[in-house]
């Protein structure tokens, strides 16, 4: 077994469909754990926020083989998805910001490639539920913005990460310290059109408690803060405002992917809060087909807030 022609394989089929990735040895899983730790021992992040996602935050490595001996993290470009509402008799056109859909897709079909390079030669891969963001940072596949959002070259933040666990040795070492991107370092302009101050001037780390993308996941029975204006929602879900005017989207911000169009009887359904199995076959064949099944407990929130202008 070559082990340089499976690295070689797995960048040339990274290359061949326009992705880009790496491979990290399983060594540095410790770094990553003990790094969201850190944060969370000096109250840096928000209690409610850890609370919530703390089954990420605390992720212990496990997998259906013997030894985790590496990472592979691969990253896929992903626009922009935007949707079509009628309500009042006007169109309500709402954007759904990239790596909120076809998760399920983007690993399967990742795995799908990784399973034809190792299988072969006996090695084992399995997806992985770690910190995206900052391992595509260590590794040096990406560079956070002032944000904390992930820029990757040629695909600024339209890129959705995810990780994948193997037996594959690999021991080269390409871990490294953060990096912010350079253009962040006389730019502040994500932190001036952020109308929530979610992005701090006195420290690096976003306060995620103010983050309007953190506010609008929650589920209909959790009201909105009294501190959010309504007309500070631009999304269905997630928030487009420091991604619109980051210099390093220039070249992407207007990739934009048509989604449904939802006619005004079945918005008003998705406004009641009405699960799959209630709707008509034609609207869940619509959400299906474009993998809006998982953000359905945020509509009747989200969408009835902003369709409140209309």
């Amino acid at each position: 077994m070559d082990e340089n022609s499976i690295i070689q394989k797995f960048y040339e089929s990274l290359e061949a469909k326009g992705y880009q990735g790496k491979i990290v040895s399983a060594k540095y899983i410790p770094e990553l754990q003990k790094a969201i730790k850190s944060l969370h021992e000096k109250k840096l992040i928000d209690p409610n926020f850890y609370e919530e996602y703390r089954y990420y935050f605390e992720f212990k490595p496990k997998a259906n083989f013997e030894e985790i001996k590496s990472l592979f993290i691969i990253t896929v470009p992903q626009p922009q998805y935007k949707i079509i509402f009628h309500w009042n008799k006007k169109e309500v056109p709402l954007i759904i910001p990239p790596t909120y859909l076809y998760s399920k897709a983007v690993i399967d079909s990742n795995l799908e490639v990784l399973a034809k390079i190792l299988n072969p030669y006996g090695f084992n891969v399995e997806f992985a539920l770690v910190p995206q963001k900052t391992l595509a940072v260590r590794v040096g596949l990406a560079q956070y913005g002032r944000n904390n959002i992930t820029y990757v070259p040629n695909m600024g933040s339209f890129h959705r990460p995810s990780t994948y666990y193997s037996d594959f040795p690999f021991d080269e070492d390409s871990w490294q310290e953060l990096q912010v991107m350079d253009l962040c370092k006389d730019c502040d302009a994500c932190r001036r059109n952020c109308p929530t101050g979610a992005i701090p001037t006195d420290r690096f780390l976003l306060r995620v408690e103010k983050c309007l993308t953190f506010h609008n996941e929650h589920p209909a029975n959790v009201p909105f803060p009294d501190w959010i204006d309504p007309a500070w929602h631009n999304c269905l879900v997630g928030c487009m405002r420091c991604q619109n005017v980051c210099p390093a989207n220039k070249k992407v911000l207007k990739w934009i992917e048509t989604g449904p169009s939802f006619s005004e009887d079945e918005t008003k359904m998705l406004v009641s809060g009405k699960a799959m199995d209630e709707l008509p076959e034609e609207t869940r064949k619509k959400i299906e087909q474009h993998d809006l099944e998982n953000y359905l407990y945020v509509y009747p929130r989200n969408l009835g807030v902003i369709l409140k202008r209309f």
